[in-house]
């Protein structure tokens, strides 16, 4: 890949990555929960499910999901369903500041968040469109595409990453003295659990 394309595909990844959506809800919630360092296994699972949507783009499946309805729908409803799901447990969680149960929060298991965070991104059929209308700008047919799309995967998960960590995990700092109280810890659970019901609403009805 010629450098000035690698720059433009930097520049559009940095873009989406900024761009807010279920990937940073998710990602500043395991933050508050779990604190910042651990949130990085949520992002790990969020970048599982990129680097699965690329591979299904790559193989032409993402073409058949495009243009099937039924396929498109049924991706598009179960993730907005799981989006509502996370949203509503999150709202409906009552505060604990007792030490045992900060506790339990703090040491959510590493697989449990990297789970939620594959799910997060994988439930998304809009991702595998956005990838048919995005990779193709960045892949040269006259020159061998696996490397190429190796490329386009190790920079979208890089910059993703360090977004996601550094920028949406650590901006979730700002708000850790809030779990500190009870009333500060149901502010929070409303805020995030609505913000994920809104974006599984989203997907629901945006066609």
């Amino acid at each position: 890949m010629q450098f000035s394309l690698w720059l433009a595909l930097l520049g559009a990844t940095l873009l989406i990555s900024f761009t807010p959506g279920a990937g940073a809800i998710n990602t500043m919630s395991n933050s508050l929960n779990a604190g910042f360092r651990r949130s990085i296994w949520g992002i790990l699972g969020q970048q599982a499910a990129l680097v699965i949507h690329i591979v299904i783009v790559a193989l032409g499946v993402g073409v058949l999901v495009a243009s099937s309805p039924i396929a498109f729908n049924v991706i598009r409803y179960t993730g907005a369903a799981y989006l509502v799901y996370l949203g509503v447990r999150q709202f409906l969680a009552k505060p604990s500041t007792d030490e045992e149960s900060i506790e339990l929060r703090r040491n959510e298991p590493a697989w449990s968040m990297f789970r939620r965070g594959l799910w997060v991104n994988l439930l998304n059929p809009k991702a595998i469109v956005f990838f048919l209308a995005f990779l193709p700008q960045f892949i040269r047919l006259d020159q061998p595409l696996l490397p190429q799309y190796l490329v386009v995967a190790v920079t979208v998960m890089v910059v993703d990453i360090l977004v996601m960590w550094f920028f949406f995990a650590g901006a979730a700092r700002s708000f850790q003295r809030f779990t500190r109280d009870a009333r500060g810890q149901l502010v929070l659970n409303r805020v995030f659990g609505s913000l994920f019901v809104a974006v599984g609403a989203m997907l629901a009805v945006i066609h």
